[in-house]
């Protein structure tokens, strides 16, 4: 039923689908089931060390033999400033006494961007697809991993972005949306005006660059990949809509509250890793709200850490990362495959319509 086939042909897929490679929800079962389904199976690599790289990679395989995409950060190196730690732990301390989690780490960068010896793991893993989030690594990196025949792709949250990845080698551009759950992909320097939402970004990014564009946001049903089609993507790329599935690994207290959640108690926040991420909105990111100067990320991951571990494992959602789009309020209980299965027949269904 898909008339444009430039993504299913690029990516070696059956449906333009997109399971997001979520970094700490992520799984090799997932990832197998969603591309055992025709869609592209994700796993976030963000923060594995090489050797566990590897060992994802071949577990996914293990469980399917078709397209699999490997992710990963290429934010910059943190600076350490040590008024921002001493504020930010001021700020931690009562947070860790409430939840019986002890004391405040430090703010220590507990998983590095991507590299050659992530590179070298990739290569030896031998994905479809790598992707990147917050920008791309070296164009050296970049090569590597081209020349070795995997598709490279990575988020745009702008017009400006979206062509400096096309000018730099990207197979297709991830448009990603303001509606969009976790960390936002922006990277180059930019005002607040410049954020937009997926049905705005999509056709003008569509209109900047020659290579496929994917709508990533606030999708989240058949409605949401029709409506991005019409308006020129050849894909999608969904991502809450996996994390009330089996095969995701966030913690149930997440799950129950994703399953919850309306769509309009969802905020964008520093205070869990130090970079905007939208959350289901709770306790602690309600009172960090006002909290504008944190370290760099990814260094107050390091320090919420064990905090919202802490959290998940009493099952209380006070302090969790309840990482969530726009469009959590139609989540449903399903498997992965369903849940493909789902989004396929509804699509098919509003295009039929529309015909």
């Amino acid at each position: 039923m898909w008339q444009d086939k430039r993504l299913c042909d690029l990516l070696g897929i059956v449906h333009p689908i997109i399971q997001a490679p979520m970094a700490g929800a992520t799984t090799p079962e997932m990832a197998a089931a969603a591309a055992n389904a025709g869609a592209l199976g994700s796993l976030g690599c963000a923060m594995f060390a090489p050797e566990r790289i590897k060992h994802e990679a071949q577990l996914t395989k293990a469980l399917s033999n078709r397209s699999i995409n490997l992710n990963f950060f290429v934010h910059a190196s943190p600076e350490q400033d040590q008024g921002k730690t001493t504020a930010a732990r001021d700020n931690l301390a009562p947070w860790y006494e409430r939840m019986g989690a002890g004391e405040v780490p430090d703010a220590v960068e507990g998983h590095v961007p991507f590299n050659d010896a992530a590179c070298d793991a990739v290569l030896e893993a031998s994905p479809k697809v790598v992707s990147f989030h917050f920008g791309l690594p070296d164009t050296a990196i970049v090569e590597r991993v081209k020349q070795a025949g995997i598709v490279v792709l990575s988020s745009a949250t702008s017009v400006a972005e979206a062509r400096w990845l096309a000018d730099r080698g990207v197979d297709a551009v991830i448009a990603q949306g303001y509606e969009a759950g976790g960390h936002s992909g922006w990277f180059l320097p930019r005002g607040a005006s410049n954020v937009a939402g997926t049905m705005a970004l999509v056709p003008r990014i569509v209109d900047a660059v020659d290579v496929p564009v994917i709508a990533a946001g606030g999708i989240a049903d058949g409605r949401g990949i029709a409506a991005a089609l019409m308006l020129g993507a050849a894909g999608v790329q969904i991502g809450t809509a996996f994390l009330t599935t089996p095969e995701s690994m966030v913690a149930p207290v997440h799950k129950t509250e994703l399953l919850n959640a309306s769509g309009d108690d969802t905020m964008l926040s520093k205070a869990f890793s130090g970079r905007n991420a939208r959350t289901v909105v709770n306790d602690y990111a309600s009172e960090m709200d006002n909290v504008k100067d944190w370290p760099d990320f990814p260094l107050v991951n390091a320090m919420t850490g064990p905090l919202r571990k802490a959290s998940a494992e009493t099952g209380k959602p006070d302090a969790v990362a309840l990482w969530s789009g726009q469009a959590v309020g139609l989540n449903r209980q399903a498997t992965t495959a369903e849940t493909v299965e789902r989004l396929v027949a509804e699509t098919g269904a509003c295009l039929e319509r529309f015909a």
